[in-house]
């Protein structure tokens, strides 16, 4: 077995401890064995040539292991992932181990050239990279299968024996961290360089597209103020706003895609190429051989994966969107009630009453969201795609669809079937409110007390061990392991698709609805930043270099929102005035005004471009450059061929 971390034991000068495993209590001695040999052994013999210690718990238990690497290592796994670092020309390349020293803050002795996110990173492309190789199971455990080429760790995941892998906090780092991000409270700039480099791309750039959003909604908040204020009823006067806000959505959203390119051609991911998908972890069938890899892996009819996506979950989400109706009228019926008792008593209690159902309404419409979510991955996950990609996607557009719906039904019922605006405002700011302050106390305030009250236990209860063991290590690792885990950024983005939608679908009606968006924003960078150092485990880094699949979603959310805005100003008395005699001409001059303004929309989108022009010439440029040196690698080995 690997060399054991004693509570007496000095661990060794260059063992840097950056990855936690945490195998199933009990799991059998040999397969314990088997599974460190294969992570210690080196890449010639199919291992992933790391190091891994033990961590022996209070009970004497040996089920956790610290993995880490030694500087080589990682530097050349560094290549191998195709991590992209600066050179001393200022430009960006795909890092190789033989031109280490043509990149910048390159140095034999510094171990700082690696983020720790990237170290990490690294580390977790190795373990899930072991495969097996002659074994036809999983040593002490018959049941488990494996094939040639299977990936063993996701074997053991599927399997029950491997709990978790996590990468560990650096306490110190985290700590600088913490107090450049959240520490103090001041109007600044997030720290994202920092953020990135100690949990990656993928949770820095939503962090910068939450500041940048929060920036671009300022001159919305200012402009609704004096809109509220001044020309509450005038409908005429909103037309102006409304345009600027139209105009507003594709501007942000076009500018946020070339902000995207420049901060990751920086970071390195922009030039990152994409990595073969391996099937997800979930995926089963018969076994059977990728015709592009030659692999033997699982195997599974696109044709049964069709059936079960049409004749079981379209129907399924059918039937939430008619449940997600049904209530909506539930709604509308405790709304008439309580205009009833208004009329009919007319106090300062009464007015009250007025707010109540909109606000049983929102905490309804969060916990159905939260129920259909776990609905929708339980479904998504039975489909069975091969690839997590796949997997997302289908995931994504599930919640998406049953959120929109859940959340905007009853707006767009109370503005085009009732026409009743000022039900309109006083529903969309109820629901924008409290949904807010809904998301606040669950997403971070309520998790953060909850770990809070689990570390003073955890804390007591190891403060009491009498023994002279290595507590600071074993302490952290106890209480890491325990904390929640971040399943990533699908939740934060769509809280802030759906604030997206509260602010430009209906814009012309409730302008302040932009004011309250930055309020919230502002303190869930807070909020955010806390819940990510503090409640949650430390996520793996993910390269990424753009948003993905959510910006397409926030520009089908601005397109829907030219509709619903022309269509609000049309409905309007001011309006309606102007074509007396036919009702026609009214419509088809506000589909004729909403043609104009989805042209203009689509127009400025195409002129703006999604890269700058610096970074597209730097681009084209190391394309170039490749091109060249494979043409030259090309010629070399045709003269050579001649020679002999």
């Amino acid at each position: 077995m690997a060399e054991s971390w004693s509570f007496l034991d000095t661990p060794e000068p260059n063992f840097r401890p950056l990855v936690v495993i945490e195998l199933a209590k009990g799991t059998n001695e040999e397969t314990i064995k088997w599974f460190t040999k294969r992570i210690v052994d080196k890449k010639a013999n199919g291992g992933a040539q790391l190091l891994v210690k033990p961590v022996v718990m209070e009970n004497g238990d040996e089920n956790i292991y610290l993995v880490g690497a030694s500087h080589l290592r990682l530097l050349l796994g560094a290549e191998t992932v195709g991590l992209v670092k600066e050179c001393h020309d200022n430009s960006m390349r795909t890092f190789t181990y033989s031109s280490r020293k043509t990149f910048k803050d390159f140095a034999d002795d510094n171990h700082n050239f690696l983020t720790t996110a990237e170290c990490q990173y690294i580390i977790k492309h190795e373990l899930e990279n072991l495969r097996a190789k002659d074994e036809k199971m999983i040593p002490g455990y018959p049941q488990a299968k494996l094939y040639p080429g299977k990936s063993i760790v996701r074997r053991l995941l599927t399997s029950g024996i491997l709990v978790q892998i996590f990468p560990l906090h650096d306490r110190e780092e985290l700590k600088k961290l913490s107090h450049s991000w959240y520490g103090q409270v001041k109007v600044r700039y997030q720290p994202l360089d920092e953020i990135r480099c100690y949990f990656g791309e993928t949770i820095a750039l939503y962090f910068g597209f939450l500041e940048y959003f929060t920036f671009a909604l300022i001159p919305m908040a200012v402009i609704g103020i004096p809109y509220y204020v001044f020309a509450w009823e005038d409908y005429d006067k909103y037309v102006m706003f409304a345009t600027f806000n139209l105009l507003w959505s594709t501007v942000i959203l076009e500018v946020w895609k070339r902000i995207c390119a420049v901060v990751t051609y920086h970071w390195g991911t922009l030039l990152m190429k994409r990595q073969f998908e391996e099937p997800r972890p979930g995926f089963h069938g018969v076994l059977g051989v990728n015709p592009i890899t030659g692999r033997e892996e699982p195997v599974y009819s696109s044709i049964k994966r069709q059936i079960r996506i049409y004749l079981v979950s379209l129907p399924f989400v059918c039937l939430c969107l008619y449940f997600s109706l049904y209530v909506m009228m539930i709604y509308f019926d405790l709304e008439q009630w309580a205009l009833y008792y208004h009329e009919e008593n007319e106090t300062n209690f009464s007015s009250l009453m007025l707010f109540v159902p909109s606000i049983i309404y929102a905490v309804v419409i969060e916990i159905m969201n939260r129920i259909y979510r776990y609905a929708a991955e339980f479904l998504t996950s039975w489909e069975n795609h091969r690839l997590e990609s796949s997997y997302q996607n289908h995931l994504i557009l599930k919640v998406l669809v049953f959120n929109f719906l859940n959340c905007f039904a009853s707006l767009f019922y109370i503005a085009f079937v009732l026409f009743d605006m000022k039900l309109l405002r006083q529903s969309l700011a109820t629901l924008l409110i409290t949904s807010q302050i809904l998301n606040q106390f669950v997403e971070s305030l309520l998790p953060y007390w909850l770990q809070k009250r689990h570390n003073k236990r955890m804390k007591k209860r190891m403060s009491s061990l009498k023994t002279d063991m290595d507590l600071p290590l074993v302490e952290q690792v106890n209480l890491e392991k325990e904390m929640g885990t971040y399943f990533g950024t699908f939740d934060d983005y769509l809280e802030l698709f759906l604030q997206f939608g509260y602010v430009s679908l209906f814009s012309c009606v409730y302008p302040l609805a932009a004011v309250f968006a930055v309020l919230n924003n502002v303190t869930e960078m807070y909020s955010d930043a806390l819940k990510m150092c503090r409640v949650y485990k430390r996520p793996f880094a993910e390269p990424t270099a753009n948003i993905g699949v959510w910006q397409l979603a926030f520009e089908t959310m601005s397109v829907i929102s030219v509709v619903t805005n022309c269509i609000l100003i049309g409905m309007s008395p001011q309006v309606n005035a102007l074509f007396p005699d036919s009702k026609m001409n009214l419509v088809l001059t506000v589909a004729l005004v909403e043609h104009f303004l989805l042209a203009i929309k689509f127009i400025m989108a195409f002129i703006i471009p999604d890269k700058p022009r610096e970074i597209q010439i730097k681009l084209d440029k190391l394309e170039f450059e490749s091109l060249e040196a494979l043409k030259q690698q090309q010629m070399k080995l045709a003269s050579e061929s001649l020679k002999e």
